[in-house]
């Protein structure tokens, strides 16, 4: 049987026929693939039923069972254990947390921790509270300190440098605690969106603060140096700067640090202090968490729940989680040593949004938030029962001792945690079923292919239920992809459109009832994001924090549509020159603009850059939609240089007028070097390629009006040019599976 013909015996879409060969499976030395989605089904399967205890009742029938629920889509566990588990590399975990201290030594030991985690394909998350503040006394050297921010610059280089073996991105949680005195710089870092890259940025809110808030009264800013109050700040103005750096770029995100500690299963062990890149699991300095979704539209049939085949699912899923700890090959043996002894795993679930729809109810609406509470409390309830079972066979977690479960009449269980919701991106891709707990991301858009062609992508509900009811066409679909929505067409029933909503239909309120309906019954914390329109306003933002507070949520991310460069350029069928006029279509509809044509007259500026080959000319033109071409020139005319620095122009212009960012060149080209480098400190400049990225540095930051323009027109997926949607605090792409926060 062909390849082609095994992913369609398991029912896999086209989508995630891409994503697997792209990203999952195993190939030779060549980079040919070896092995099919069923022979990765079977690898996984037997890899974590190998950690079944040589005592466990019909072991191998373990094997089978775990096999027919990720080929049926059921479940799936994290990205990690799909493409390692049985390898060589066999590094099973999502996410990590590593501790920080306010030593040199302590700092750069974390960064070589996460060079290895980075490479081994997991994500980080650190807190930078205990790092005294930019200009605080060093005694060692009698000089001062550089402050936490200039740390995470250093953290965010290693993570550039980290490839990953090319399956996954490296990305990092930065948290720094609302009472550092370096707060308001954090809360700015990323107001250039070329700095931090690799990073989300979180501001760990207390209770104090917020109650300040409330009352808009001051509150205590405190050294981590010595635990002493170094001044006062107005919580007032704090919120406020948050607010705004939130509505402009979509950070910084909140974090409730008191409540992540509230539900701290093992507070004798320590304080949790950060979480994941996505912010869904908090853990202890050390601690790695194994997360797996179960595939919600899959428990519907006939417009009914079954919640037999739902508690079955969920206790095999806990299951195999659990054994995910012991065939982990962890890269480090302090992780090992602390996920061994917490033992928690994240059971999440996907396709909340599809099951919603296959049970008539709309998203938005008061039955699908108490639905969401009530599939949510069953999932965790049967998943610590059946951990309750696995601490019966094979013993409670270590650390239970001084537990939250350690109390008269509660019963041993084998996971401190058991429940998270997770983002779902790319495994979503692969169940082809919505992400997570959010919304559709569209019903239908238009994906741009090779040679300019356009196909347009229809969610397949809706499709069959179009077909049905006899109101499905071509010119709908394309109709539905352009608009970017179904509410306003009045040949869709209304019955259809009103349970077709995307994310960009419902308000932040529906958004934010929903996370809060899933996270009452979940044990760490539920990854979503808050999606607003371009023209809400900062009051908008702020309401919903505090909603999100009053709401009993463990953290917030918000995404105002067209704040960010990654947004794509503009909706199909639109006139180039009217993308400004798209605000309030939803980001999911809209497609990367075609190559644009060169007028016969543009504006710009030509910068002198020293180089070790002589000065470089570097000229950067722009038209009326921002960054077009540029053009280089070398004092010494011909060589090699010469030549290179022309390619590197073309290719960047080309990348210009197709869409591509500022801040992507700037990224790909900074930083090369050469055996001639020129210059000392901040003029350093260490190739003709580094002098190219310096000077589009200089461009934009000279030009505020260019860079307003290109940072809100942005750019399209880096892999593959589709359309990328803000989920689950990141940046997904549908088409290819392209993850920021992979």
């Amino acid at each position: 049987m062909t390849k082609a013909k095994k992913a369609a015996a398991l029912n896999l879409s086209k989508n995630a026929v891409t994503v697997l060969n792209k990203r999952y499976l195993k190939r030779d030395n060549s980079g040919n693939t070896v092995e099919t989605a069923e022979d990765m089904f079977r690898r996984v399967a037997k890899t974590i039923n190998a950690a079944e205890p040589a005592t466990s009742e019909n072991k191998t029938n373990f094997e089978t069972a775990y096999y027919q629920a990720m080929t049926n889509l059921d479940f799936l566990p994290n990205s990690p254990t799909l493409m390692n588990a049985g390898r060589e590399l066999g590094q099973l975990s999502a996410c990590f947390v590593l501790p920080i201290g306010d030593s040199m030594e302590s700092i750069f030991e974390a960064i070589k921790n996460t060079a290895l985690i980075h490479k081994s394909g997991g994500g980080t998350g650190f807190s930078f509270s205990r790092i005294r503040p930019a200009n605080d006394e060093v005694h060692s050297t009698s000089g001062v300190s550089s402050g936490p921010i200039s740390f995470m610059r250093v953290f965010d280089a290693a993570t550039e440098t980290i490839k990953q073996g090319g399956t996954r991105r490296g990305a990092n949680m930065g948290i720094l605690r609302v009472d550092h005195p370096d707060i308001m710089d954090f809360i700015m870092a990323k107001r250039d969106l070329t700095v931090l890259t690799n990073f989300n940025i979180s501001v760990g809110m207390t209770e104090a603060f917020m109650n300040a808030v409330e009352n808009g009264e001051d509150y205590d800013i405190i050294n981590p140096r010595n635990g002493k109050v170094a001044k006062q700040l107005n919580a007032t103005k704090v919120f406020n700067q948050i607010i705004d750096m939130a509505w402009t770029s979509g950070e910084p995100g909140i974090i409730f640090l008191d409540r992540l500690n509230r539900d701290n299963p093992t507070p004798h062990i320590g304080e949790i202090e950060s979480t994941n890149p996505c912010g869904e699991q908090p853990l202890l300095p050390y601690e790695s968490c194994n997360l797996g979704s179960i595939n919600l539209a899959n428990m519907v049939v006939a417009g009914e729940i079954i919640w037999d085949k739902l508690a079955e699912v969920t206790k095999l899923a806990t299951r195999f989680l659990d054994n995910v700890i012991e065939a982990n090959k962890y890269p480090l043996p302090e992780i090992d040593e602390m996920t061994r002894a917490n033992r928690k795993i994240g059971l999440g679930v996907m396709g909340w949004a599809d099951m919603l729809i296959l049970l008539g109810i709309p998203y938005n609406s008061q039955e699908a938030v108490d639905l969401g509470e009530k599939v949510m409390r069953f999932i965790n309830s049967k998943s610590h029962d059946e951990s309750i079972q696995l601490a019966v066979e094979r013993g409670p977690f270590p650390n239970i001792k001084g537990s939250i479960y350690d109390k008269p009449g509660s019963s041993p269980i084998r996971n401190a945690t058991c429940t998270t919701i997770a983002p779902t991106g790319t495994i979503s891709i692969i169940a082809n079923c919505s992400s997570g707990v959010e919304p559709l991301f569209a019903v239908s858009y238009i994906r741009q292919v090779l040679d300019n062609n356009k196909l347009i992508e229809v969610h397949p509900l809706f499709e069959k239920i179009a077909k049905e009811r006899g109101f499905y066409s071509a010119e709908l679909m394309q109709e539905i992809a352009e608009k970017g929505t179904v509410q306003s067409i009045d040949a869709i029933p209304e019955d259809v459109r009103r349970v077709f909503v995307t994310s960009h239909d419902i308000t932040p309120k529906d958004h934010i009832l929903m996370q809060a309906a899933f996270q009452r019954y979940t044990d760490n914390a539920v990854s979503k994001t808050v999606n607003f329109c371009s023209d809400a306003t900062k009051d908008d933002v702020a309401n919903v924090y505090r909603m999100a507070y009053k709401e009993g949520l463990k953290g917030v991310t918000i995404y105002r549509d067209g704040s960010r460069d990654m947004q794509v350029l503009s909706v199909a069928g639109k006139a180039e020159d009217d993308h400004n006029n798209d605000a309030n279509i939803p980001i999911e509809s809209k497609k990367p603009a075609r190559k644009r044509e060169r007028p016969r007259a543009l504006t710009g500026s030509t910068y002198q850059m020293e180089t070790g080959c002589g000065p470089l000319y570097i000229t950067i033109n722009e038209d009326e939609k921002g960054l077009f071409e540029l053009f280089t020139t070398m004092g010494k005319a011909g060589g090699c240089a010469a030549s290179q620095c022309e390619a590197i122009g073309r290719l960047v212009s080309l990348s210009w007028r197709s869409g591509g960012q500022a801040r992507q060149t700037v990224k790909q080209l900074i930083g090369i070097t050469c055996h001639k480098p020129a210059g000392f400190g901040e003029n350093r400049i260490t190739s003709c390629a580094d002098a190219v990225a310096k000077a589009v540095e200089l461009h934009m930051l000279n030009d505020d009006e260019a860079k307003t323009q290109f940072t809100n027109n942005g750019g399209a997926c880096p892999d593959c040019g589709g359309p990328v949607e803000h989920e689950g605090g990141c940046c997904v792409c549908h088409a290819c599976g392209y993850s920021e926060c992979a």
